[in-house]
């Protein structure tokens, strides 16, 4: 079932397709996590790319990732809703940014994405609580996704 406040957005509006992550964000459990995982396929499209091309679209979706939680959050008229995924997309892609390649290092990106964005450590909350809007709900996740890049890589050089 739908939550009433989600009725405002329409999956043939492509800002809300996208800020639902491609309808996992209505997800009636864990629509985060859901999101993610939508993540992963988009992910797998962009690995082989080179780290310039990788990173600079990333910063595209990071950009119009502004644009596109804004639209969403201005319909259905709450901050940073749940439903509203498409910043859980950006952050996996960039915990994913140079990871070893296979299925293993897959699933240990998105634990640890998960986690970040889950338990939010400082300096994560404190971003999450002070910035608004398109670009805070953004911003979170992209540190969120920085920590778990940087645990990732720390991991694939111990092992």
């Amino acid at each position: 079932m739908r939550k009433p406040e989600l009725a405002a957005l329409k999956l043939s509006n492509p800002l809300h397709l996208l800020a639902l992550g491609f309808g996992t964000g209505l997800s009636p459990v864990m629509p985060g996590t859901m999101g993610t995982l939508a993540a992963i396929p988009l992910y797998l499209l962009i690995q082989g790319l080179s780290p310039l091309w990788y990173l600079l679209i990333l910063a595209l979706g990071f950009v119009a990732g502004i644009w596109i939680c804004n639209a969403a959050t201005r319909a259905i008229g709450r901050h940073d809703h749940g439903a509203i995924v498409w910043d859980e997309i950006i952050g996996f892609g960039i915990t994913m940014f140079a990871a070893p390649a296979g299925g293993w290092w897959i699933l240990v990106g998105f634990v640890l994405f998960r986690f970040f964005d889950i338990v939010k450590p400082w300096p994560i909350r404190w971003f999450d609580r002070r910035i608004h809007g398109g670009f805070g709900i953004m911003f979170d996740d992209v540190i969120a996704g920085l920590f778990a890049l940087a645990c990732l890589q720390l991991l694939a050089a111990l092992l």
